[in-house]
């Protein structure tokens, strides 16, 4: 169902200008009807300036008389308001955020100075002249900008800068870097060198319990009683 271009706007005109219930403009706004009660009570964050739905072509006299004489009437929209398309331009930038522009171009031109000014102007939304000042550090601020991650200001997004730098890089020419084989070469002569060790420690184990057998061999020869030579202690 349609909704008013103003909802909350549109409800606070409705409660002071109508005798429509609560569960009216509510389902009329597409709010739920607490919000409604809250505009009611004047217990809302913010006094809203009531949006008046007659001038705007939504409704007619007529269909809130209708309301008004029945509880259960659904007031129906006249007029959808039309949708609002975003036009072409610079990125769209809350006012808090826009002073740390400049520090999220400054990193973008450290980090990847590969990226063209048209991809750091729809990355963070703002105009060529203003990022040509930075690269040329003739910003009327440049003493102040300090490079820092436009993601973690909140400029933009992760996924946006990552495919931003990567078309950069294409357009670029640039290659990828060869593999690093002397990681993998370290590797291969760390086993081999643990390999040689655990063989040896076993050849080293093995000579050491023949070592012992044959002492201990020696020592059982050695208890027994020469021929020839009678035991002294036997009568």
């Amino acid at each position: 169902m349609a909704q008013p271009l103003m909802p909350h706007a549109t409800a606070a005109w409705l409660v002071e200008n109508t005798a429509l219930s609560f569960e009216q403009i509510a389902e009329f706004c597409g709010l739920h009807i607490l919000e409604v009660q809250a505009i009611a009570d004047d217990t809302a964050a913010t006094k809203l300036t009531g949006r008046d739905p007659l001038r705007a072509g939504e409704l007619t006299h007529e269909e809130i008389e209708k309301g008004q004489k029945d509880p259960d009437y659904r007031l129906k929209m006249i007029k959808a308001p039309e949708a609002v398309t975003r036009t072409k331009g610079p990125r769209y930038t809350p006012v808090s955020k826009r002073q740390d522009k400049p520090d999220g171009i400054a990193w973008i031109i450290k980090n990847h100075p590969e990226v063209t000014d048209g991809q750091i102007s729809k990355l963070i939304g703002t105009t060529r002249t203003t990022i040509g000042a930075i690269r040329d550090r003739t910003h009327w601020n440049m003493a102040n900008i300090q490079p820092k991650d436009p993601v973690t200001l909140g400029l933009t997004t992760q996924r946006e800068l990552d495919a931003a730098v990567a078309k950069a890089a294409k357009a670029a020419g640039k290659e990828e870097a060869p593999a690093d084989t002397g990681m993998e070469h370290d590797r291969e002569a760390l086993i081999e060198q643990l390999r040689a060790e655990r063989e040896q420690a076993a050849r080293d184990a093995e000579a050491a319990l023949a070592a012992e057998a044959a002492e201990a061999a020696g020592e059982d020869k050695s208890d027994e009683i020469v021929p020839g030579i009678k035991d002294p202690f036997k009568h």
